[in-house]
């Protein structure tokens, strides 16, 4: 690994929010991360089904990785996320954000978030800026 790549890797698994929510970063890579949280009952709604902003906290993680992962710090831009199925209290989701444009100081990513059977339950889309 780099210097680049191991500063990269530290600053990612010292985030706060991530280890309150339970959030760990799998892989890293040049313009791609893929992030595991296991929903448990703290992360649910008052309807019993998990927050989606605990899905969103997922999504965003991987997104904040791989869009951070070139060692040059990358902001949001905009993003959005699409909710497509429920899942279940002891499952353990996947989060896989991959570059899919990259030009000079902006960048755009696409996060696929997927249950234990590699069924997708959200989509997820950002566009970053990259600081000089």
């Amino acid at each position: 690994m780099s210097d680049v790549a191991d500063e990269v890797r530290e600053r990612v698994d010292s985030d706060a929010f991530c280890d309150t929510l339970g959030i760990d970063v799998i892989e890293l890579d040049v313009g791609y991360a893929r992030t595991e949280l296991t929903i448990m009952e703290d992360l649910l709604n008052f309807h019993g089904t998990p927050h989606g902003g605990a899905i969103y906290s997922l999504a965003d993680a991987a997104f904040a990785a791989a869009s951070n992962s070139h060692g040059t710090t990358a902001v949001a831009l905009e993003t959005n996320m699409s909710y497509l199925e429920a899942i279940d209290v002891g499952e353990t989701i996947t989060a896989e954000a991959k570059e899919t444009h990259l030009a000079g100081n902006t960048a755009e990513y696409k996060v696929e978030v997927t249950d234990g059977a590699d069924d997708r339950i959200a989509t997820f889309r950002g566009r970053v800026y990259r600081m000089d």
